[in-house]
Parts: structure tokens; C-alpha cells; sequence
């Protein structure tokens, strides 16, 4: 664990090594592992401490367990946990705590859950569940995103071991299901936004843009064959993909910024970013087929 503890300040991993000792002991605890920027390596001074808790969903851990730990190392009572689920059906339920090292995050995963979905995304089989989180809700992808960055921690029966293994190659099935079906749900949209954008409907038009904007994220991660983790500082890591259409990120960033709140002004918005979009569809190899005529 020496190696994987190595970019934490010393607070940080002197926590670290704290909770997985405590956390390790708790009956049901399956799996422990160090997840987002500090297993990406993108971290900040300010970055939180995530811990993702793995459990068998036919004998998990008890969350009373998991408040003890987390009450434990919280600092004048800053500490939330949850039941399992309560926070919804991908992010399903963890603790937010202000520990003395800074912000700690436990994370709950279902074991089967997660096997599951990586088996389903190897068939092309993708969910979005937009109402899980901001900004544009969850897609089922950013499981196979952690397993791969994730860092095992507590790890006694392989399973996360065995789980990197099958997200080490970009399933090529995942990736023609996510390019396919985000670029027509894109077309589509641009369709609803050109008649919004007509009437002056300042409140569709300008969501229909920002919906496109996220189809397109998800097109051009698969197209780089590349696992979408988050929303936040996206557009910095579309920047360095290597196929992307020229300007690519500025045009994008002018078109959201200003998209105007006439009819002229939306509809000039909605035929610029259709531009950006059918720059889209001429990249990687797969010519782009809509589904539907329209």
C-alpha cells in the first residue's frame, strides 16, 4: 500500500492507513479501495479523501458499523451517513465527513451491481439515470471509470483485482452503443431546439443546447475509447483527446456562453452547434447512421 499512499500528504495518508485498519476489521467489508483524484492523480490541496466500501449484496456490512468509524475521525460532529441506497441507485449511499486531515468521502458499492453493469457494458448495454446528480445526471459507464482508476486498498479475496482486469481494454461493443445512441440524441434534440429557438423560447432552447453538449461529451469518450468519470473539468480532459474536431472546446464554450434570448440570436446558437455536432459525426471510423428519419 506504500506505493498507492505515496501522492497523499502525510495527515492524509496517516488518516488513510487508520481507516483502512478500522474499516478492514468490520464484518461484511469486502473490499476497500482509494477512488477519485487521488487515484486519478488530479488531485488539489483542497481535493476530499475518496473511499469506496464494497459489500455483498447478500451480507453487506452494518451501517452502524460504518457511523462508528466515521463519528470516530469526524471533527465537531461533521459527519453524514447514510443507509444503503439512500442517496440513490448508483451512488448509493456513503458518509461525508470533516475529518482533521480534511474532507473524507466513504463511498458504498454492491459488489454484484457493479460485476453487473461491467458485464452489461460489455454488451453495449449502457443506463443514464439523470436525476442521480448533478450536471447531467449519472451514466452506468463511470463504474467501469472507477474500477479502472481505483486503488485497492483491502482487496483479500481479488475481487477488485479481477474487476480492473475486465475494464483494462475499452469494450468495443460499449463504444459503438455509446457513439451511436448519443449522436442520434443529439440529432434529435437539435431538431426540438431549431423550433424552440424560432419561437424565442429562451428555456427550451437553451436546455436542448446544453443536452446536446452532454451527448457529444459521452460520443467523444467513447470515440477516444476512454471511460467517462464526471462532469466536473470535462472540457479540459476533451481538450487533450486526440480525435476531436478542430476548436472543438472554444466553439462549444462560445456557443453555452452566449446563446442570446432572441429568435435570430437562438437560432444562430442551435445552427452553430449543429456545425459542432456533424463535426462530430465525421470523426473515427464508423460512418454515423441516425436511427430514425427525421
Amino acid at each position: 500500500m506504500t506505493d498507492i499512499l505515496a501522492n497523499l500528504p502525510e495527515p492524509k495518508r496517516l488518516l488513510l492507513d487508520q481507516l483502512v485498519t478500522q474499516l478492514s476489521q468490520i464484518p461484511g467489508m469486502a473490499a476497500i479501495v482509494l477512488g477519485g483524484s487521488y487515484a486519478s492523480g488530479a488531485q488539489h490541496a483542497q481535493s476530499d479523501m475518496d473511499i469506496g466500501l464494497y459489500y455483498d449484496e447478500a451480507s453487506p456490512f452494518a451501517v452502524a458499523d460504518i457511523r462508528r468509524v466515521a463519528e470516530g475521525i469526524a471533527v465537531d460532529g461533521a459527519v453524514t451517513v447514510t443507509d444503503f441506497y439512500e442517496w440513490g441507485a448508483w451512488v448509493n449511499g456513503g458518509a461525508w465527513i470533516g475529518a482533521s486531515a480534511g474532507k473524507v468521502d466513504f463511498l458504498y458499492r454492491n459488489l454484484a451491481q457493479v460485476q453487473r453493469t461491467i458485464s452489461q457494458a460489455q454488451q453495449g448495454i449502457v443506463h443514464h439515470d439523470y436525476d442521480q446528480q448533478p450536471t447531467y445526471g449519472f451514466y452506468s459507464v463511470i463504474y467501469l471509470a472507477e474500477t479502472a482508476i481505483c486503488k485497492p486498498l483491502f482487496d483479500p479475496t481479488g475481487q477488485i483485482v479481477a474487476l480492473k482486469q475486465q475494464v483494462a481494454l475499452y469494450p468495443p461493443q460499449l463504444k459503438k452503443q455509446i457513439v451511436a445512441g448519443s449522436l442520434w440524441a443529439a440529432e434529435f434534440s437539435l431538431l426540438f431546439a431549431r423550433n424552440f429557438a424560432a419561437q424565442g423560447d429562451v428555456y427550451n432552447t437553451v436546455g436542448c443546447l446544453t443536452r446536446v453538449a452532454s451527448n457529444l461529451t459521452q460520443a467523444l469518450f467513447a470515440l477516444n475509447e476512454t471511460y467517462f468519470m464526471r462532469d466536473k473539468k470535462v472540457m479540459e480532459t476533451i481538450g487533450a483527446f486526440p480525435i476531436l474536431p478542430p476548436g472543438y472546446v472554444q466553439t462549444l464554450n462560445d456557443i453555452l456562453a452566449h446563446p442570446g434570448s432572441t429568435a435570430s440570436a437562438l437560432t444562430k446558437a442551435t445552427d452553430e452547434l449543429t456545425k459542432v455536432w456533424t463535426a462530430v459525426t465525421q470523426l473515427g471510423e464508423t460512418r454515423y447512421e441516425p436511427r430514425f428519419k427525421i
